[in-house]
């Protein structure tokens, strides 16, 4: 199999969840999504990760993208570790885990660990998940990868800002600088002349030749704070 990367379909796979049987591309619709992964259940740092992913629910459904976790373990354990997560992050989780004993949608997206990486992470010869995070739009594109180890709890509010990236690159003719947040200047597209981006922009700031920052009308600058 080719290796997934930026602009790859997303692998369709079916599974059972938490919240019942999906197909991943039905799951999906016409919405954009997150598949993160853990290592397993019952372990600390992913303990802490689903609670904050819970807590942020909203902030991931005003953007129309619906999280979707994965765990190497069975259903009845995810029922139980879900009871953990919710009292100890003070939440009530709801979105689905998928039970993934067998490996087999880990294995679809190369999220296992691997023995020179994490002795530790591998047992009885089978390695455990890492924490993969896969960004997905509404045309089952994949459009941002992250890889984590198991030591190094993610940063959740940092994948909603490349998410606030991505959609509105999407939306106009920009990238966004180093340390962007929405509301800040954004960056013209080099396929976009500066002539034209003042027609496009309120502002534009000619910083060298091939780098112009723009500001975008408040409506769109602060539409996904």
């Amino acid at each position: 199999m080719a290796p997934l990367r930026l602009g790859s379909v997303a692998p369709d796979f079916s599974a059972e969840t938490t919240t019942g049987p999906i197909k991943f591309h039905d799951f999906i619709g016409d919405s954009w999504a997150v598949l993160f992964s853990h290592p397993a259940d019952f372990t600390p740092v992913c303990t802490t990760e689903l609670g904050e992913v819970a807590k942020l629910a909203p902030q991931f459904a005003k953007r129309g993208v619906k999280v979707i976790g994965l765990s190497t373990n069975d259903l009845a354990d995810h029922d139980r570790w879900v009871d953990d997560i919710n009292k100890v992050n003070n939440v009530n989780l709801a979105f689905p885990i998928i039970a993934d004993k067998d490996r087999d949608v880990a294995t679809l997206y190369d999220m296992l660990d691997s023995v020179e990486h994490d002795a530790s992470n591998v047992v009885n010869g089978i390695p455990f998940t890492v924490r993969s995070v896969f960004v997905i739009d509404p045309a089952k594109k994949i459009r941002l990868i992250l890889t984590y180890p198991a030591s190094c709890g993610r940063n959740f509010d940092e994948i909603l800002r490349a998410i606030d990236s991505l959609q509105l690159s999407d939306r106009q003719p920009i990238a966004t600088p180093a340390n962007w947040q929405p509301g800040g200047e954004v960056i013209v597209h080099v396929s976009v002349s500066t002539e034209k981006a003042k027609q496009i922009f309120p502002e534009v700031r000619e910083a060298l030749p091939y780098l112009r920052f723009a500001t975008l009308p408040a409506e769109e600058g602060e539409e996904e704070k």
